[in-house]
């Protein structure tokens, strides 16, 4: 992790629980003797990291349907720090300067969003295409007052752009994220799905495969998956470059580098990959960038 990112270290489980006391009931204790949470239980993941943003961030209050995928706050915190230091040494500027963000599909949870209003104190703009999850982000910015006038949620009427219709003509961005659906299909998400049960050390039930981070379809597959994904992120990048100074999304396979590398080539923009170890989850951040801008 990040060397700044506050949960390098064993979960403060006894403030979490004061801050969520739905989260009690779902501590557990390891073979070591240390209290933990079971992550392979949804329910339970979705409360330590309700209880995170309680917590460590000030919200007065957060809630998230059942079905959409959950926030893991540790992870998605480490992608914004890792963007912030890049950004910073980039453009030679404050790593506290107050930045504006966008987020390609902020989903219903709106992580990166919340985030990047909180943690960093930026401006945060997401985009949304399922009008459903437009309206839970748009719910729990309304609970926080502190949210109402750093973050805004706006609806992708056309699913085929990412970009248009989002970006208004004279608005700049700093930088944009994009956490995009990884697999190509519903059956590789539940052979992803499975690994991940049996990484956590648990037997995997194929009747109910997202077990710890849920999901809705848009979520977590489309068709050609994250590297037909982001391919054309970047090709519609080309037209907002003159307005947003660095574009990024992260990558969860290393095998999708090689067609988005040649996708970043093939439109002459500058490119560096990040890489992110997460526990035992390796990922990377593609960061992309066009000279007319600089």
């Amino acid at each position: 992790m990040h060397s700044e990112n506050p949960y390098r270290e064993r979960y403060n489980l006894k403030k979490y629980s004061k801050a969520n006391s739905l989260l009690e009931k779902h501590i557990v204790l390891s073979p070591s003797g240390q209290q933990t949470i079971n992550f392979s239980d949804s329910t339970g993941v979705y409360e330590l990291n309700k209880a995170m943003l309680l917590a460590d961030y000030k919200l007065e209050d957060y809630n998230l349907p059942k079905g959409y995928l959950l926030p893991p706050v540790p992870g998605r915190l480490d992608y914004l720090l890792n963007l912030r230091d890049f950004h910073s040494g980039k453009f030679n500027i404050d790593k506290g300067a107050e930045l504006r963000g966008l987020d390609i599909g902020a989903g219903a949870n709106g992580i990166y969003c919340i985030l990047g209003a909180q943690h960093f104190n930026w401006s945060m703009l997401g985009a949304e295409s399922e009008i459903a999850a437009v309206k839970t982000a748009r719910e729990n910015i309304q609970l926080t007052n502190e949210l109402k006038d750093k973050i805004k949620i706006r609806h992708q009427k056309n699913k085929i752009f990412f970009f248009k219709n989002i970006i208004q003509p004279k608005e700049q961005f700093d930088f944009s994220v994009c956490n995009p659906p990884f697999h190509s299909s519903k059956a590789q998400a539940i052979k992803g799905s499975l690994k991940k049960q049996s990484n956590l050390g648990n037997s995997a039930d194929r009747s109910n495969h997202f077990l710890n981070f849920e999901g809705q379809a848009n979520e977590l597959w489309c068709n050609g998956g994250e590297a037909l994904f982001i391919k054309r992120l970047i090709k519609e990048s080309i037209g907002f470059k003159s307005q947003v100074k660095i574009f990024s999304s992260l990558v969860s396979k290393v095998d999708s580098l090689v067609a988005i590398e040649k996708q970043l080539k093939k439109v002459k923009a500058n490119h560096h990959i990040i890489p992110m170890d997460i526990g035992n989850k390796k990922s990377r951040i593609v960061v992309w960038w066009f000279e007319s801008y600089l």
